[in-house]
């Protein structure tokens, strides 16, 4: 076996099996931490995440459901933070490799790091998949050529994003008897605020808000509703602030605001911003980061609505990885194939009592049991992918029953 390339070692070592290979893997370290975690022993898979954030909302479930499914199946994990900043985007795959990863999940800020992101990981054999991202084919064709190539780029988890954003359009125009006294009334003076320029994710968003607008408008000739430009606040509470500030100072009627997205960061800053202005329960928003408080911020008048990825991407992504890995058959990548791609539902909450059955199946606990973990596990891909595109407040109601 001395010319036994990494891609293939890992199926000759014995990773290759279903229940077996999982209870061959029971025994291995578990999660790491960002300073690097603790060496894998045996034929034990180790997967890294370069995420924007371990600590702020979203990046926080991210981290913890990846690190749930880690202990259930022997895995070890190594996180890497990287604040969406495109140097620490590809700096983190090229430690993350260092470090001796088998895999990594990676959510980049923009489609252009990933090109040095599939070429590392080319270069290591280590296989990677993106979460709550995706490579635009229409707007990075070159990047999107590079995935093609690659015999190690497993695909993207990421939601449909140009039917959220015509969702969130369609809630925040609509007349809501269940928001905040305030604000029941549906909006018309729409702003945009977004984090990064250049980012697939965002560009597909943008696309829906505007179809929304757009059909809003068709609708209702006599009532029309308008949306801004987008005003890019990257990561950051304080960016978030100062952009909802530089909105309203330019536009005083301005009735509603998106935050399109950033992890959650940019709508602490926007939220508490408008608080600060006394704006809050004035200005209907709408979001695609829940926030730690969104119970209350419903009950204030401080969200008006919120779509959420229920932090399940990372959690599909890494089981992606994870199946390549092992050398499973239906997830290996092969060159002049972009790879596998699952495409989301999203959650949508815009009252109290839609986020409380949010908050009780995705929040307080995990969507998925430690048995239903290991059985996602040992799945195809298209048995995967179905389970993926079927979960939904109301599957989970009904599983758990």
């Amino acid at each position: 076996m001395g010319n036994v390339s990494r891609r293939n070692f890992l199926k000759y070592a014995g990773l290759t099996g279903g229940v077996a290979g999982l209870a061959g893997l029971a025994g291995c370290s578990g999660s790491g931490s960002s300073d690097g975690g603790s060496s894998a022993s045996g034929d034990s898979v180790k997967i890294g995440v370069s995420i924007w954030s371990s600590t702020d909302a979203l990046g926080k479930l991210s981290v913890e459901i990846i690190k749930k499914a880690a202990d259930i199946l022997g895995v070890e994990v190594i996180t890497k933070d990287q604040g969406h900043v495109s140097e620490q985007v590809t700096a983190s795959i090229e430690e993350l490799c260092a470090a001796g990863c088998n895999g990594i999940v990676v959510c980049n800020s923009a489609d252009s790091e990933m090109t040095s992101a599939i070429n590392t990981c080319n270069d290591n054999e280590v296989y990677l998949a993106q979460f709550y991202r995706m490579i635009s084919k229409e707007n990075s064709a070159d990047v999107y050529a590079v995935a093609e190539n690659s015999q190690y780029y497993v695909g993207a988890v990421h939601e449909d994003e140009v039917g959220n954003g015509e969702k969130l359009i369609e809630l925040l125009t609509a007349d809501n008897a269940d928001a905040y006294e305030g604000i029941q009334k549906g909006a018309r003076n729409i702003k945009l605020e977004a984090w990064t320029v250049g980012d697939a994710t965002f560009q597909e968003r943008w696309k829906g808000y505007k179809s929304g607008v757009d059909k809003w408008n068709q609708a209702n000739p006599s009532d029309p509703a308008t949306l801004s430009d987008p005003q890019y606040a990257n990561t950051s509470s304080t960016e978030g602030a100062n952009v909802t500030q530089q909105f309203y100072n330019a536009d005083a009627s301005m009735d509603a605001l998106i935050v399109a997205g950033g992890g959650g960061d940019p709508l602490v800053g926007s939220v508490g911003q408008l608080k600060n202005m006394g704006l809050t329960g004035k200005i209907r928003v709408a979001s695609t980061d829940f926030l730690d408080d969104l119970k209350e911020q419903l009950t204030t008048g401080g969200m008006y609505c919120e779509s959420g990825g229920h932090f399940c991407d990372p959690l599909y992504a890494f089981l992606m990885v994870y199946n390549a890995c092992k050398g499973t058959e239906s997830y290996m990548p092969a060159a002049g194939d972009f790879g596998k791609e699952i495409k989301f539902p999203y959650v949508f909450v815009s009252s109290v009592k839609e986020y409380e059955d949010y908050e009780k199946y995705f929040v307080t606990d995990a969507p998925y049991t430690d048995d239903e973990m290991k059985e996602l596990a040992e799945k195809d891909f298209d048995a995967l992918n179905t389970a993926a595109t079927s979960l939904s407040i109301e599957d989970v109601k009904t599983r758990h029953a």
